[in-house]
Order: structure tokens, then sequence, then C-alpha cells
């Protein structure tokens, strides 16, 4: 079953258990799954699905911070939910330890010298970690790795 299906099957099971606020993550997802298939070949890929899911879960997130800085908690309690909700659909992230062993290996593929040498690092790193570590914790580790 692909990721576009799961989506389907469980809005279908949030109607039915009537869960408004579950429904109204995952009719987003939705949504934005839909416009990526009338833009592009009319499938959606599992990877791109999940990179549209990546995207909606930094975009609750940030606004949830946005809510609690300005403190409006019941909008930002309902954001932090709806995060939750599109966090299940996301592959299980690797830790900074799994992280900082990927870019180790990554340099040395590379022969990376010194902080001019980034960009290589992130080119390998930013394909092989796609979808399984944020891209700020990749980029600062390489910073702190190359500048050593």
């Amino acid at each position: 079953m692909g990721f576009t299906e799961i989506i389907n099957e469980d809005i279908k099971k949030a109607m039915l258990a009537r869960e408004k606020e579950k429904l109204a993550a995952l009719r987003d997802i939705k949504s934005k799954l839909l416009l990526e298939a009338t833009s592009g070949s009319g499938e959606v890929s599992d990877e791109a699905g999940i990179k549209i899911c990546m995207k909606l879960h930094k975009q609750r997130m940030e606004t949830y911070e946005l809510y609690i800085a300005q403190n409006r908690q019941d909008l930002a309690d309902d954001e932090l939910f709806q995060a939750k909700i599109i966090e299940a659909y996301l592959p299980k992230m690797m830790s900074e330890e799994e992280v900082r062993e990927e870019v180790k290996d990554a340099i040395q593929s590379v022969g990376a010298q010194g902080p001019q040498d980034m960009g290589k690092v992130m080119g390998v790193l930013s394909g092989k970690l796609a979808g399984k570590a944020d891209g700020k914790l990749i980029a600062t580790l390489v910073k702190e790795m190359l500048a050593n």
C-alpha cells in the first residue's frame, strides 16, 4: 500500500471515529499530495510524500513556537497536536550520534580537508540522509568536524 493510500485510509478511519483535529491534519497532507500529483506526473512517490510531510511538520513546529512566543497557548496546542499526527507518517529520525558517524564517513570518503570542502560533504550527505535527519543538524556537525 502506497503512502497516498495510507493517508486516504486514515482519513476514512478519522471520519468514522469523528476525530476532527486528526482529520484536519490528514486532510492537509492529502491536499498537498493532490497538489503535487496535479503538478507532476499524476502519481506521488512515497519519497515525495514523506518530503511533503516533513515540510508540513516543520511548518507546524515553527507556528507552534511562534504561538508560544505570543502567549497563545490555545493555538499552540492545536499546532502541536497536528504536528504529532503528521510525525506519525515520518520515518524514524536518526540520533545525533548516528548522524555524527555518517558525517565522519562522508568526510573520509570525500577526502575533505577543511571548511572549504563543506559543499562536497553536504552533497554526499544530503542525498544519503534525506528524510532521516534534520538538515540543520547535518550542517552544524559538518561545520564542527571540518573546523577541527
